[in-house]
């Protein structure tokens, strides 16, 4: 029986990797805001979701599960990421930091400007505006207070629209943002 589940987990991974691969990368990609970031996030989702048995998977939904692995493990490396740059000058010498001018020129505006954006904030605004979710589901997902949430959004929204007032029609490469909602 685990041998037959093995199979059809393994038929179903790579079904969704084929299918919604495009999809699933520019959810990642409006995440993190860097292409080889957004394909690693896709990966080592794909691997959480389907390297062991678990009871609550539904293969026939299992894009749905990916994206809650993606946004729990993107969560958990920013938070990760906080706590070593905190803990970062116990261990090594600062180094000059690395200036973002010239990949920031590469962008679009709308990449550019999420950018900006904390990673709290960035996320809301990709499951406010991308996957459509209610604020209460947002606070659910995040673990978060609705009033966070909507504060959140508020600042977010504020400051995009300071920063892309002069945009009429942002263009975003279609390929990485090819297919939308599940």
């Amino acid at each position: 029986m685990a041998e037959a589940w093995r199979r059809r987990a393994d038929e179903a991974m790579t079904t969704l990797a084929r299918e919604r691969g495009k999809a699933l990368t520019g959810y990642a990609y409006l995440l993190t805001g860097n292409l080889r970031d957004a394909e690693d996030l896709v990966q080592d989702a794909l691997i959480k979701t389907f390297v062991r048995r678990r009871s609550g998977l539904v293969l026939d939904n299992a894009e749905a599960y990916v994206r809650r692995a993606m946004l729990t493990t993107y969560i958990d490396g920013v938070r990760r990421a906080r706590l070593w740059v905190d803990a970062r000058h116990l261990l090594a010498r600062s180094e000059r930091a690395e200036s973002h001018e010239a990949h920031v020129s590469d962008r679009t505006d709308v990449e550019a400007a999420l950018r900006v954006l904390s990673p709290q904030q960035r996320t809301c605004v990709v499951l406010r505006y991308y996957d459509d979710l209610t604020v209460p589901e947002i606070a659910d997902r995040l673990g978060l207070s609705d009033g966070t949430v909507k504060r959140y959004l508020s600042v977010a929204v504020h400051r995009l629209e300071g920063l892309l007032a002069a945009v009429e029609a942002p263009t975003v490469d279609v390929d990485i943002l090819e297919g939308g909602r599940p």
